[in-house]
């Protein structure tokens, strides 16, 4: 139920029908997700306090299902909710690239990549395989890691580019610290895996690190 002391331009819904949804603070965008609040406290004031809770809106959105659920207010449904709505927005976000297409842009490959990869609370390490024409053959999800690091073999990374019959391939990292900027480490495995995948005229494109907001070509560092 709005608040009937909320002047009508000043609740978040009629806020978003009438200026847009651009001009609402993260706690009304929630507060309208939310709908409702609990027993004594109003929907803004829930929705300030869960961004204060969870560090804003990007750690609630990805907390685990055990820590968003043992809020009280929140629960199992909302859970879905959140998981549902980040699904549809991926695939919104992932539909200038599809399998069979040519890569149009480096900008459409951060924004693929950041959808993809910009919300593990873990390290993960991908690849985009693609054709002598570069159109996208597989995007997968290759090492899973902890919030440091993932362990990348490139032996299996040689064998799946293989199995896939790639002419190249561009990586992807996330950065679970938000921070895109590469590591030596980072630019070493690229190395050894360009190494390695040349051995078999793989071609490595590119690999990507993807932080909040950012996305660190490491081709456009020239440090391939």
């Amino acid at each position: 139920m709005p608040n009937p002391e909320w002047p009508t331009d000043e609740r978040p819904r009629e806020r978003l029908l009438n200026h847009g949804a651009p001009t609402l603070s993260d706690a009304e965008l929630l507060a309208i997700f939310l709908r409702t609040g609990t027993a004594g406290v109003p929907v803004m004031a829930m929705a300030r306090s869960l961004i204060d809770d969870f560090g804003g809106l990007r750690g609630l959105m990805t907390a685990s299902q055990s820590r968003f659920c043992h809020v009280k207010g929140l629960g199992t449904a909302k859970y879905a909710q959140v998981q549902a709505a980040m699904e549809m927005a991926r695939r919104v976000m992932d539909e200038p690239l599809r399998q069979g297409d040519p890569l149009r842009s480096p900008e459409d490959t951060r924004r693929f990549l950041t959808s993809r990869l910009g919300t593990f609370p873990h390290e993960v390490f991908a690849g985009l395989f693609l054709d002598n024409r570069h159109r996208i053959i597989h995007y997968r999800e290759l090492f899973r890691g902890t919030i440091d690091g993932a362990a990348v073999y490139p032996r299996e990374v040689v064998r799946q580019a293989l199995e896939d019959n790639a002419a190249a391939v561009i990586f992807a990292h996330n950065h679970p610290s938000g921070v895109a900027e590469p590591s030596q480490a980072d630019i070493s495995l690229t190395r050894r895996l360009k190494d390695a995948l040349a051995l078999v005229d793989i071609r490595v494109l590119d690999h990507m690190v993807v932080g909040h907001g950012e996305v660190i070509s490491l081709a456009e560092r020239g440090l391939m």
